[in-house]
C-alpha cells in the first residue's frame, strides 16, 4: 500500500477543519457537561500543584521553624487536597464517559442510517466488513479525540500551567533553566506525525481484511470444508494478520521514539536543577523548602508535560478513524432522497417497460429497448439464458436502478417520478436465495407488516402452507431461524418467504425463480403457497423451469436485453422458436438420457 501524503488528504479532512467540525457537531450539543468536566479537571490541577507548594512550607516548618502545629495543619490540608482531587477525577471521568458513549451512538446510527439510503450499485464493489470497521473503529474515534482534546486542556495543560505556576513562585531562574530543553523535544515529535497517519490508514485497512477473511469463512464454512480450503482460508487469514501486525510493529516504534527522547531531555532538565538548586541551597544559603518544592513541582509537571508533547502524534493517530468514518456520512447517497415526491397511487398494477435502456457499466449494455406490458391481474413469465436482463427488470421496478432511456411505468406513472417508499410498499417480493433475518419465524414473517396481530401472522402462514411445520417445533412461531435462516430447510425458508410477502398484500408481486433450488415435495408446497400469494395480483416471475409457467397469462423471451418472443405456453411452442427450443431442450434433459459412450481419455 502507497504510503499516504499529507497532500492525498483533502482539504476538508485535514487536522484543523475536523477539528472545528467535531467542536460544532458533537462537543457543542454536549456543552454544558463539557463545561462542568473542564471546571473539575481545572480543581484536580490545583490540587495537584498545592502538594507541590506545600512540601516546601512543610519543610521550612520542620528543619527552619521548628512548627509541628503548622506541620499539622498542613498535613490536614493535603488530605483534604487529595480527597477533593479524588472526587473531582471521579466526576471528569464519569461525565466524559456518558459523553462519550452518546457520542459513539450517535455516530453509529448516523453511518447506519447513511449506509440505507445508498443503492444496490454502492455495495456492489465493497465487502460488508469493511462498513463494520468503519462502525466501530470511526465512531469510537470521534469520542476518542474529543476526550483527548479536553482532557490536554483540561487535565495536563491546567496541571501544567499551575505546576509551572508553582516552580516560578519559588525560583523563577531555575524554572528557566529547566525549560530549555522544551524546543528540541517539540521539533523531534513534529517529523512523526506524517508517518503516523500513513500507519494507521494501513492498519485500519489491514483490520478489514481480517475481517472480511474471517467473514466470508464463517458464512460459507460449508463450501471451506467441501473444497477443504482449510489450509487456504488460514494461509489467507495469517496474511492478513501479519500484515497488521507489522503496521502494528511499525507504529509502536514511532511512537515509542518519543519516549526515549522525552526522557533524556527530562533527565537533562531534572540534572540541571538539582545542580543549580543544589548550589544556590549549599552556596548562597536560600532556604531548602523552594528548592523541595520546586524539585516536587517539577517531578509532577514532567508527566503533563510529556503527554502534551505526544499531543499531535496522538491527535494525528485518531483523526485517522475520524476520517473513515466521515468519508462515508459525507458521500453523496447513491440512491438520492425523493422527499417531496408524490406516493404511487397504484389502481390495476399494469406494468409497462417502453423502450428501456440500462446498463450497469458504461460499455456492457444490458437492456435495448425493453418493450413489454404486464396486464393487470395476471402472470407474466421472463424466460431466457441468464444475463438476458430478467433480474434487471426487477431491478428496475424496485428502482434499485433508474434506466438511462426509456420508461418503466405503473399503471401510467413513470417510477423515477414517485417516491421509491410509496414503490416498494407495494410491491411483494420472493427470491430465490430467500434472506432471513436473525430472529424467530414469528419476527420474520411480520417483516412484511411490522404491525401484523399474531392471527394474520398465522394466516398468512396456513395461506403459505407453512403453518403445519411451524407448528411442528417445540416453540411454534417463537422458533428462532438462525444466522440467515440456516435452521430451516430451504423449502422451509421459502415458504416464510412466501408468508412475509402475503401479508404484505402488495398488489404487485416479483417472484425471482422462487422454487429453482427446491426439491420436487418442495418446489409442490412452494407452489401451492405462491398460488394464493399470486391469486388476483400483477406478478411477473422469472423462471429457468418451464414446467412451473406453463399456465402463466403470457410468457416474455428475453435475449440480448430485448423481448424476442411472446405468447402463451402452446402459442409459443406452436411458433417453433426461441421458446420451444428451450423447452425441448429442458425436456430432452427431463428424460433419461441414452448411454453414452466414455469420452477418450
Amino acid at each position: 500500500m502507497p504510503k499516504a501524503k499529507n497532500s492525498d488528504i483533502p482539504p476538508q479532512y485535514e487536522a484543523a477543519p475536523l477539528i472545528r467540525r467535531l467542536l460544532f457537531e458533537h462537543a457543542f450539543l454536549h456543552w454544558k457537561r463539557y463545561v462542568i468536566a473542564f471546571l473539575l479537571m481545572a480543581v484536580v490541577a490545583g490540587c495537584t500543584a498545592l502538594p507541590a507548594y506545600l512540601i516546601g512550607r512543610v519543610v521550612n516548618e520542620a528543619y527552619i521553624n521548628r512548627n509541628f502545629q503548622a506541620i499539622f495543619a498542613i498535613g490536614i490540608a493535603t488530605a483534604i487536597i487529595f480527597a477533593i482531587k479524588g472526587a473531582a477525577t471521579y466526576g471528569q471521568q464519569v461525565l466524559l464517559t456518558r459523553i462519550g458513549n452518546r457520542i459513539v451512538a450517535d455516530n453509529q446510527r448516523r453511518l447506519f442510517g447513511k449506509l440505507l439510503t445508498e443503492s444496490l450499485g454502492f455495495y456492489a464493489d465493497r465487502h460488508s466488513s469493511e462498513f463494520i470497521a468503519r462502525l466501530s473503529t470511526g465512531a469510537a474515534a470521534v469520542t476518542q479525540t474529543l476526550n483527548l482534546l479536553i482532557t490536554a486542556i483540561g487535565r495536563d495543560l491546567l496541571s501544567l500551567i499551575a505546576l509551572v505556576s508553582v516552580m516560578v513562585v519559588q525560583d523563577p531562574a531555575l524554572a528557566l533553566v529547566s525549560f530549555v530543553v522544551a524546543p528540541p523535544a517539540l521539533f523531534v515529535l513534529r517529523k512523526l506525525i506524517r508517518r503516523i497517519q500513513s500507519i494507521a490508514r494501513s492498519q485500519f485497512t489491514g483490520g478489514t481484511h481480517i475481517l472480511e477473511t474471517m467473514q466470508e469463512t464463517l458464512q460459507g464454512i460449508r463450501i471451506v470444508k467441501a473444497f477443504t480450503l482449510e489450509d487456504t482460508m488460514r494461509a489467507r487469514f495469517d496474511a492478513n494478520i501479519a500484515a497488521v501486525e507489522r503496521d502494528a510493529n511499525k507504529m509502536a516504534r514511532l511512537a515509542a521514539r518519543s519516549s526515549p527522547l522525552m526522557e533524556t531531555l527530562g533527565g537533562i532538565a531534572i540534572a540541571l536543577a538539582f545542580i543549580y538548586g543544589g548550589y544556590r541551597v549549599v552556596e548562597t544559603g536560600a532556604r531548602p523548602g523552594e528548592f523541595f518544592s520546586f524539585i516536587a513541582a517539577f517531578m509532577l509537571a514532567y508527566e503533563p508535560a510529556k503527554r502534551l508533547a505526544r499531543f499531535n502524534l496522538d491527535l494525528s493517530n485518531n483523526l485517522v478513524g475520524v476520517r473513515i468514518l466521515f468519508e462515508v456520512i459525507d458521500a453523496p447517497p447513491s440512491e438520492p432522497s425523493d422527499i417531496g415526491k408524490p406516493d404511487l397511487k397504484l389502481v390495476d398494477g399494469r406494468v409497462s417497460f417502453d423502450n428501456v435502456h440500462f446498463a450497469y457499466r458504461a460499455d456492457e449494455p444490458i437492456m435495448r429497448g425493453m418493450t413489454f406490458v404486464a396486464e393487470p391481474g395476471r402472470m407474466t413469465a421472463l424466460v431466457g439464458p441468464s444475463g438476458g436482463g430478467k433480474s434487471t427488470v426487477f431491478n428496475l421496478l424496485l428502482r434499485f436502478y433508474d434506466p438511462l432511456d426509456g420508461t418503466v411505468a405503473i399503471d401510467g406513472q413513470s417510477v423515477i417520478e414517485v417516491s421509491r417508499d410509496s414503490l416498494r410498499r407495494q410491491i411483494g417480493y420472493v427470491g430465490q436465495d430467500t434472506f432471513l433475518f436473525r430472529g424467530s419465524i414469528r419476527e420474520n414473517i411480520a417483516f412484511g407488516r411490522p404491525n401484523a396481530t399474531q392471527d394474520e401472522i398465522v394466516a398468512a402462514a396456513q395461506a403459505a402452507n407453512a403453518h403445519d411445520f411451524i407448528t411442528g417445533f417445540p416453540n411454534g412461531y417463537d422458533t428462532p431461524v438462525g444466522e440467515h435462516g440456516l435452521q430451516l430447510s430451504g423449502g422451509q425458508r421459502q415458504r416464510i418467504a412466501v408468508a412475509r410477502a402475503l401479508i404484505k398484500d402488495a398488489q404487485l408481486i416479483l417472484l425471482d425463480e422462487a422454487t429453482g433450488a427446491l426439491d420436487s415435495e418442495s418446489e409442490r408446497a412452494v407452489q401451492d403457497a405462491i398460488a394464493h400469494l399470486c391469486e388476483g395480483r400483477t406478478t411477473l416471475v422469472i423462471a429457468h423451469r418451464l414446467h412451473t409457467i406453463q399456465h402463466a397469462d403470457r410468457i416474455l423471451v428475453i435475449e440480448g436485453g430485448a423481448v424476442v418472443e411472446q405468447g402463451r405456453h402452446e402459442e409459443l411452442l406452436r411458433k417453433g422458436g426461441r421458446y420451444a427450443a428451450f423447452y425441448r431442450l429442458q425436456l430432452q434433459g427431463q428424460q433419461d438420457p441414452e448411454p453414452r459412450q466414455p469420452l477418450a481419455v
